[in-house]
Protein backbone atom coordinates (compact mmCIF):
# COMPACT_ATOMS: atom_id res chain seq x y z
CA UNK A 1 0.00 0.00 0.00
CA UNK A 2 1.59 3.35 -1.25
CA UNK A 3 2.15 5.61 2.03
CA UNK A 4 0.23 8.52 2.68
CA UNK A 5 1.34 11.74 1.32
CA UNK A 6 -0.01 15.57 1.27
CA UNK A 7 0.55 18.29 -0.80
CA UNK A 8 -2.35 20.83 -0.85
CA UNK A 9 -2.24 20.94 3.14
CA UNK A 10 -3.86 19.24 5.81
CA UNK A 11 -7.47 21.14 6.08
CA UNK A 12 -6.18 23.18 9.22
CA UNK A 13 -5.31 26.31 7.55
CA UNK A 14 -7.54 28.27 9.61
CA UNK A 15 -6.93 26.31 12.55
CA UNK A 16 -3.07 27.66 12.47
CA UNK A 17 -3.99 30.83 11.28
CA UNK A 18 -3.28 32.86 14.55
CA UNK A 19 -0.68 30.92 15.96
CA UNK A 20 1.76 31.55 12.98
CA UNK A 21 0.57 35.78 12.87
CA UNK A 22 1.40 35.74 16.32
CA UNK A 23 4.95 33.94 15.60
CA UNK A 24 6.07 35.91 12.06
CA UNK A 25 3.61 38.78 11.55
CA UNK A 26 4.68 42.38 12.84
CA UNK A 27 1.96 44.97 13.37
CA UNK A 28 5.32 47.71 12.95
CA UNK A 29 5.56 46.55 9.32
CA UNK A 30 1.98 46.68 8.33
CA UNK A 31 1.81 50.55 9.51
CA UNK A 32 5.17 51.08 7.55
CA UNK A 33 3.29 49.72 4.38
CA UNK A 34 0.61 52.27 4.70
CA UNK A 35 3.10 54.65 5.18
CA UNK A 36 5.11 54.42 1.75
CA UNK A 37 7.13 51.84 2.78
CA UNK A 38 9.04 54.42 4.84
CA UNK A 39 9.70 55.01 8.71
CA UNK A 40 11.03 58.17 10.25
CA UNK A 41 11.70 58.64 13.86
CA UNK A 42 14.42 61.48 15.00
CA UNK A 43 17.32 61.45 13.07
CA UNK A 44 16.69 58.09 11.64
CA UNK A 45 14.56 57.13 8.25
CA UNK A 46 14.22 53.86 6.99
CA UNK A 47 12.67 52.85 3.43
CA UNK A 48 11.45 49.66 2.76
CA UNK A 49 11.28 47.38 -0.25
CA UNK A 50 8.39 47.27 -1.92
CA UNK A 51 8.99 43.36 -2.00
CA UNK A 52 10.49 41.40 0.85
CA UNK A 53 10.35 38.68 3.09
CA UNK A 54 8.04 35.60 2.90
CA UNK A 55 6.84 34.43 -0.42
CA UNK A 56 4.31 31.89 -1.11
CA UNK A 57 5.84 28.88 -1.11
CA UNK A 58 7.70 29.98 1.87
CA UNK A 59 4.64 30.70 3.37
CA UNK A 60 2.56 27.75 1.73
CA UNK A 61 5.43 25.43 3.33
CA UNK A 62 5.71 27.13 6.82
CA UNK A 63 1.90 26.74 6.78
CA UNK A 64 1.98 22.72 6.16
CA UNK A 65 4.39 22.42 8.84
CA UNK A 66 2.11 23.45 11.46
CA UNK A 67 -0.83 22.08 10.34
CA UNK A 68 1.47 18.96 9.91
CA UNK A 69 1.53 19.72 13.86
CA UNK A 70 -1.64 20.08 14.52
CA UNK A 71 -2.93 16.71 12.36
CA UNK A 72 -0.45 14.39 14.31
CA UNK A 73 -0.08 15.19 18.13
CA UNK A 74 0.25 11.88 19.00
CA UNK A 75 2.73 10.90 16.47
CA UNK A 76 6.93 11.64 15.82
CA UNK A 77 6.88 14.72 12.87
CA UNK A 78 10.02 15.31 10.79
CA UNK A 79 11.72 17.21 8.76
CA UNK A 80 14.37 16.03 6.49
CA UNK A 81 16.49 19.08 6.89
CA UNK A 82 15.48 22.62 7.38
CA UNK A 83 12.37 23.66 5.90
CA UNK A 84 13.98 27.05 4.63
CA UNK A 85 17.18 28.93 5.32
CA UNK A 86 16.55 30.87 8.34
CA UNK A 87 17.25 30.04 11.45
CA UNK A 88 15.00 31.56 13.30
CA UNK A 89 11.50 29.45 11.52
CA UNK A 90 13.87 26.48 11.98
CA UNK A 91 13.80 27.04 15.70
CA UNK A 92 10.22 27.72 16.16
CA UNK A 93 9.96 24.39 14.48
CA UNK A 94 11.72 22.77 16.74
CA UNK A 95 10.03 24.45 19.17
CA UNK A 96 7.02 23.03 18.52
CA UNK A 97 8.83 19.45 18.86
CA UNK A 98 9.05 18.70 15.11
CA UNK A 99 12.68 16.75 14.72
CA UNK A 100 15.52 17.32 12.04
CA UNK A 101 16.58 14.64 10.50
CA UNK A 102 19.59 16.14 10.19
CA UNK A 103 20.09 17.48 13.34
CA UNK A 104 22.86 14.96 15.55
CA UNK A 105 21.42 12.18 16.41
CA UNK A 106 18.67 11.84 14.31
CA UNK A 107 18.60 9.40 11.70
CA UNK A 108 17.05 7.97 8.61
CA UNK A 109 17.61 4.45 9.53
CA UNK A 110 14.90 4.52 12.45
CA UNK A 111 12.02 5.90 10.35
CA UNK A 112 8.97 3.90 10.45
CA UNK A 113 5.61 3.96 8.99
CA UNK A 114 4.32 5.59 11.98
CA UNK A 115 6.19 8.67 11.45
CA UNK A 116 5.24 11.72 9.70
CA UNK A 117 8.46 13.57 7.55
CA UNK A 118 7.34 16.90 5.91
CA UNK A 119 9.92 17.57 2.68
CA UNK A 120 11.17 21.00 2.46
CA UNK A 121 10.18 23.99 0.30
CA UNK A 122 13.49 22.98 -1.56
CA UNK A 123 12.48 19.24 -2.21
CA UNK A 124 13.98 16.32 -1.78
CA UNK A 125 16.43 13.94 -4.13
CA UNK A 126 14.58 11.15 -5.79
CA UNK A 127 16.41 9.06 -3.73
CA UNK A 128 15.25 10.39 -0.17
CA UNK A 129 11.90 10.41 -1.25
CA UNK A 130 11.80 6.42 -2.73
CA UNK A 131 13.67 5.83 0.80
CA UNK A 132 10.86 7.34 2.12
CA UNK A 133 8.33 5.81 0.54
CA UNK A 134 9.47 2.31 0.89
CA UNK A 135 9.40 3.09 4.81
CA UNK A 136 5.60 3.97 4.50
CA UNK A 137 5.92 7.24 6.23
CA UNK A 138 3.02 9.59 6.05
CA UNK A 139 4.58 12.30 3.80
CA UNK A 140 3.88 15.93 4.00
CA UNK A 141 5.09 17.94 0.32
CA UNK A 142 5.89 21.14 1.17
CA UNK A 143 8.13 21.87 -2.41
CA UNK A 144 7.57 25.15 -3.94
CA UNK A 145 5.59 25.47 -7.23
CA UNK A 146 8.55 27.29 -8.62
CA UNK A 147 10.95 24.22 -7.83
CA UNK A 148 8.54 21.91 -9.13
CA UNK A 149 8.46 24.14 -12.48
CA UNK A 150 12.38 23.43 -12.72
CA UNK A 151 12.11 19.74 -12.32
CA UNK A 152 9.54 19.50 -14.89
CA UNK A 153 11.53 20.79 -17.73
CA UNK A 154 15.33 19.28 -16.72
CA UNK A 155 13.52 15.85 -16.53
CA UNK A 156 12.18 16.62 -20.04
CA UNK A 157 15.52 17.96 -21.35
CA UNK A 158 16.74 14.42 -19.81
CA UNK A 159 14.05 12.69 -21.74
CA UNK A 160 14.93 14.44 -24.95
CA UNK A 161 18.68 13.43 -24.83
CA UNK A 162 19.59 17.01 -23.33
CA UNK A 163 22.08 17.44 -20.81
CA UNK A 164 21.10 19.64 -18.32
CA UNK A 165 23.19 22.99 -17.79
CA UNK A 166 21.81 23.99 -14.05
CA UNK A 167 23.11 27.85 -12.75
CA UNK A 168 23.16 27.18 -8.70
CA UNK A 169 25.50 25.46 -6.02
CA UNK A 170 25.72 21.95 -6.66
CA UNK A 171 25.63 21.16 -2.83
CA UNK A 172 22.17 23.35 -2.22
CA UNK A 173 19.04 21.13 -1.57
CA UNK A 174 17.47 22.42 -4.37
CA UNK A 175 20.22 21.85 -6.67
CA UNK A 176 20.65 18.51 -5.51
CA UNK A 177 17.09 17.51 -5.70
CA UNK A 178 16.96 19.12 -9.15
CA UNK A 179 20.05 17.15 -10.60
CA UNK A 180 17.77 14.27 -9.58
CA UNK A 181 15.02 14.75 -11.67
CA UNK A 182 17.75 14.79 -14.89
CA UNK A 183 18.79 11.08 -13.71
CA UNK A 184 15.25 9.75 -14.51
CA UNK A 185 15.52 9.45 -18.17
CA UNK A 186 14.13 5.97 -19.27
CA UNK A 187 16.08 4.11 -22.51
CA UNK A 188 19.82 3.55 -23.07
CA UNK A 189 20.39 7.01 -21.98
CA UNK A 190 20.68 7.60 -18.72
CA UNK A 191 20.01 11.81 -17.73
CA UNK A 192 23.08 13.90 -17.59
CA UNK A 193 23.66 16.91 -15.71
CA UNK A 194 26.47 19.69 -15.10
CA UNK A 195 26.15 22.48 -12.48
CA UNK A 196 27.74 26.03 -12.78
CA UNK A 197 27.87 28.75 -10.03
CA UNK A 198 28.78 31.51 -12.05
CA UNK A 199 29.44 33.32 -14.87
CA UNK A 200 33.32 31.86 -14.66
CA UNK A 201 32.04 28.38 -14.89
CA UNK A 202 29.68 29.12 -17.66
CA UNK A 203 32.65 30.48 -19.61
CA UNK A 204 35.06 27.22 -18.76
CA UNK A 205 32.41 24.83 -19.65
CA UNK A 206 31.51 27.63 -23.04
CA UNK A 207 35.29 27.62 -24.42
CA UNK A 208 35.39 23.28 -24.47
CA UNK A 209 31.89 23.31 -26.07
CA UNK A 210 33.72 25.71 -28.85
CA UNK A 211 36.48 23.75 -28.73
CA UNK A 212 37.28 21.08 -26.59
CA UNK A 213 40.24 21.13 -23.55
CA UNK A 214 41.95 19.33 -21.06
CA UNK A 215 39.50 16.36 -20.37
CA UNK A 216 41.12 15.82 -16.78
CA UNK A 217 41.28 19.43 -15.82
CA UNK A 218 37.86 19.78 -17.11
CA UNK A 219 36.37 16.78 -15.04
CA UNK A 220 38.71 18.30 -11.88
CA UNK A 221 37.11 21.73 -12.31
CA UNK A 222 33.69 19.94 -12.03
CA UNK A 223 34.12 16.86 -10.13
CA UNK A 224 31.33 17.52 -7.39
CA UNK A 225 29.20 19.00 -10.12
CA UNK A 226 28.65 16.48 -12.79
CA UNK A 227 26.61 13.35 -13.33
CA UNK A 228 28.15 9.72 -12.66
CA UNK A 229 29.99 8.83 -16.01
CA UNK A 230 29.74 12.79 -17.59
CA UNK A 231 31.99 13.05 -20.60
CA UNK A 232 31.90 16.58 -21.80
CA UNK A 233 33.08 15.40 -25.43
CA UNK A 234 29.67 13.79 -26.01
CA UNK A 235 27.33 15.22 -23.31
CA UNK A 236 28.07 19.04 -24.17
CA UNK A 237 26.71 18.73 -27.44
CA UNK A 238 23.19 19.06 -26.79
CA UNK A 239 22.25 20.93 -23.63
CA UNK A 240 19.46 22.62 -21.91
CA UNK A 241 19.45 25.11 -19.16
CA UNK A 242 17.77 25.61 -16.06
CA UNK A 243 18.66 27.54 -12.46
CA UNK A 244 18.21 26.81 -9.08
CA UNK A 245 15.83 29.44 -8.42
CA UNK A 246 16.85 31.36 -6.01
CA UNK A 247 20.05 32.52 -8.08
CA UNK A 248 20.41 36.20 -9.57
CA UNK A 249 18.52 35.76 -12.20
CA UNK A 250 20.39 38.46 -14.00
CA UNK A 251 23.12 35.88 -14.08
CA UNK A 252 20.94 33.37 -14.97
CA UNK A 253 19.50 34.87 -17.89
CA UNK A 254 23.27 36.02 -19.29
CA UNK A 255 24.28 32.63 -18.86
CA UNK A 256 21.99 31.06 -20.70
CA UNK A 257 22.61 33.76 -23.39
CA UNK A 258 26.40 32.62 -23.17
CA UNK A 259 25.24 29.25 -23.83
CA UNK A 260 23.30 30.15 -26.39
CA UNK A 261 26.19 31.34 -28.30
CA UNK A 262 28.82 28.63 -27.46
CA UNK A 263 26.08 26.56 -29.60
CA UNK A 264 25.10 28.53 -32.71
CA UNK A 265 29.52 28.99 -32.74
CA UNK A 266 30.27 25.26 -32.45
CA UNK A 267 26.87 23.68 -34.81
CA UNK A 268 25.97 26.87 -36.68
CA UNK A 269 22.63 28.93 -36.38
CA UNK A 270 19.70 26.59 -38.57
CA UNK A 271 21.09 23.57 -35.70
CA UNK A 272 20.63 25.66 -33.07
CA UNK A 273 17.12 23.90 -31.86
CA UNK A 274 18.69 20.84 -32.22
CA UNK A 275 21.40 21.58 -29.94
CA UNK A 276 19.89 24.23 -27.10
CA UNK A 277 17.17 24.82 -25.55
CA UNK A 278 15.94 26.87 -22.66
CA UNK A 279 13.25 27.86 -20.39
CA UNK A 280 12.04 30.45 -18.20
CA UNK A 281 12.71 28.73 -14.55
CA UNK A 282 13.62 31.89 -12.51
CA UNK A 283 11.03 32.02 -9.44
CA UNK A 284 8.99 35.22 -9.53
CA UNK A 285 9.39 36.24 -5.83
CA UNK A 286 13.72 36.15 -6.49
CA UNK A 287 12.72 38.14 -9.49
CA UNK A 288 10.52 40.10 -7.76
CA UNK A 289 12.63 40.84 -4.59
CA UNK A 290 15.39 41.58 -6.92
CA UNK A 291 13.62 44.31 -8.74
CA UNK A 292 12.01 46.06 -5.88
CA UNK A 293 15.46 46.72 -4.57
CA UNK A 294 16.85 48.17 -7.67
CA UNK A 295 13.90 50.17 -7.81
CA UNK A 296 14.37 51.70 -3.91
CA UNK A 297 18.19 52.20 -5.27
CA UNK A 298 17.57 54.01 -8.43
CA UNK A 299 14.57 56.01 -6.69
CA UNK A 300 15.79 56.70 -3.20
CA UNK A 301 19.01 57.81 -1.69
CA UNK A 302 20.29 55.79 1.10
CA UNK A 303 23.32 56.12 3.35
CA UNK A 304 23.81 52.06 3.40
CA UNK A 305 21.51 49.03 3.03
CA UNK A 306 20.74 46.21 5.78
CA UNK A 307 19.64 43.20 4.24
CA UNK A 308 17.60 40.43 6.76
CA UNK A 309 18.18 36.95 6.63
CA UNK A 310 19.61 33.41 6.59
CA UNK A 311 23.59 33.39 5.68
CA UNK A 312 23.06 30.22 3.73
CA UNK A 313 20.22 31.65 2.47
CA UNK A 314 20.83 32.27 -1.84
CA UNK A 315 18.24 34.96 -1.94
CA UNK A 316 19.27 36.68 0.52
CA UNK A 317 22.70 36.90 -0.40
CA UNK A 318 21.69 37.17 -3.96
CA UNK A 319 20.34 40.93 -2.33
CA UNK A 320 22.82 42.14 -0.70
CA UNK A 321 24.78 41.17 -3.82
CA UNK A 322 22.93 43.73 -5.89
CA UNK A 323 22.79 46.56 -2.69
CA UNK A 324 26.30 46.16 -2.49
CA UNK A 325 27.20 47.00 -6.34
CA UNK A 326 25.60 50.27 -5.11
CA UNK A 327 26.00 51.53 -0.96
CA UNK A 328 27.29 50.08 1.81
CA UNK A 329 25.59 46.78 3.03
CA UNK A 330 25.52 44.53 5.76
CA UNK A 331 23.93 41.24 5.43
CA UNK A 332 22.31 40.06 9.01
CA UNK A 333 21.19 36.69 9.76
CA UNK A 334 18.56 38.30 12.04
CA UNK A 335 18.19 41.60 14.68
CA UNK A 336 20.98 40.05 16.77
CA UNK A 337 23.29 41.22 14.43
CA UNK A 338 22.99 44.89 15.05
CA UNK A 339 24.90 44.70 18.08
CA UNK A 340 25.38 48.38 19.07
CA UNK A 341 25.47 51.72 17.09
CA UNK A 342 29.20 51.28 16.85
CA UNK A 343 29.08 47.32 16.33
CA UNK A 344 27.63 45.21 13.79
CA UNK A 345 27.78 41.28 13.19
CA UNK A 346 27.13 40.57 9.43
CA UNK A 347 27.60 38.21 6.49
CA UNK A 348 30.75 39.57 3.93
CA UNK A 349 28.93 40.02 0.44
CA UNK A 350 30.72 37.43 -1.40
CA UNK A 351 32.14 35.28 1.41
CA UNK A 352 30.92 32.43 3.29
CA UNK A 353 32.68 34.26 6.34
CA UNK A 354 30.29 36.34 9.22
CA UNK A 355 32.89 39.58 10.60
CA UNK A 356 31.93 42.04 13.17
CA UNK A 357 32.55 45.64 11.56
CA UNK A 358 32.55 49.23 13.73
CA UNK A 359 32.11 52.79 12.74
CA UNK A 360 28.77 51.32 10.52
CA UNK A 361 25.93 53.82 11.56
CA UNK A 362 26.80 57.68 10.37
CA UNK A 363 26.68 60.88 12.75
CA UNK A 364 23.64 62.84 12.03
CA UNK A 365 20.20 62.30 9.78
CA UNK A 366 20.96 58.75 8.55
CA UNK A 367 18.46 57.05 5.81
CA UNK A 368 18.41 53.14 5.83
CA UNK A 369 17.51 50.82 3.00
CA UNK A 370 15.84 47.83 4.40
CA UNK A 371 14.83 44.15 2.50
CA UNK A 372 14.49 40.70 3.84
CA UNK A 373 15.31 37.49 1.95
CA UNK A 374 12.00 35.48 0.96
CA UNK A 375 12.57 33.00 3.99
CA UNK A 376 12.47 35.99 6.25
CA UNK A 377 9.52 36.63 8.72
CA UNK A 378 8.28 40.37 9.09
CA UNK A 379 8.73 40.29 13.01
CA UNK A 380 12.52 40.11 12.39
CA UNK A 381 12.15 43.18 9.85
CA UNK A 382 10.29 44.68 12.75
CA UNK A 383 12.49 43.91 15.80
CA UNK A 384 15.27 45.38 13.37
CA UNK A 385 13.47 48.49 12.81
CA UNK A 386 13.06 49.40 16.91
CA UNK A 387 16.80 48.42 17.10
CA UNK A 388 17.91 50.58 14.68
CA UNK A 389 15.51 53.76 15.73
CA UNK A 390 17.06 52.90 19.75
CA UNK A 391 20.98 53.01 18.43
CA UNK A 392 20.11 56.12 16.23
CA UNK A 393 17.60 58.42 18.68
CA UNK A 394 18.68 56.46 22.03
CA UNK A 395 14.94 55.63 22.40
Amino acid sequence: MPPLIFRKGLDLKHEVAEVLAESYRSDLIDAIKETDFQYSAGRLTVRLAREFGFCYGVDRAVDYAYQARRRFPDRIVYLTGEIIHNPHVNDELRALGIRFLSDKGESLEKLTHEDVVILPAFGVTIELLTDLEKRGCTLVDTTCGSVLNVWKNVKRYAEDGFTAVVHGKYHHEETKATVSQALLASGDRSGRYIVVLDRDQAAIVCDYIRSGGNRAEFMTRFEHATSKGFEPERDLKRIGCANQTTMLSSESLEIGDMFRSAIRDRYGEAALSSHFRAFDTICSATQDRQDAIITLLDEQSVDLMIVIGGLNSSNTGNLARICNDRVPTYHIANPDGLISAETIQHKAVGSPTEITSGDWLPDGNVTIGLTSGASTPDNLLGTAIQRLSLFANGS
